[in-house]
């Protein structure tokens, strides 16, 4: 596991945010279910660049309290989600 990721991890486990919170969607009524962890780890597998990027958006999120985080692995949820259904249409 590489250093940012485990970087996200400490920052969710400081935070009592479970990494293996899931988050549905429900996509023409199938569902799928992404873990935090899972949504981390796919994301690892970007640029070091990207990689920061995340850690430093993830950040911004435990920030902002309340929901950030939650909306974060939403949007990155949404993120991958649209990212793999379109690599199945092609």
């Amino acid at each position: 596991m590489n250093e940012v990721s485990n970087a996200c991890k400490k920052l969710l486990l400081e935070e009592n945010v479970d990494v293996f919170s899931e988050i549905d969607f429900d996509v023409n009524g199938k569902l799928h279910t992404f873990s935090f962890e899972y949504i981390i780890d796919t994301f690892m597998q970007a640029s070091e660049e990207s990689q920061l990027v995340f850690l430093a958006a993830l950040k911004k999120a435990v920030n902002a309290k309340e929901t950030g985080v939650d909306k974060f692995f939403e949007g990155m949820g949404q993120l991958l989600l649209m990212t793999h259904l379109s690599e199945n249409v092609v």
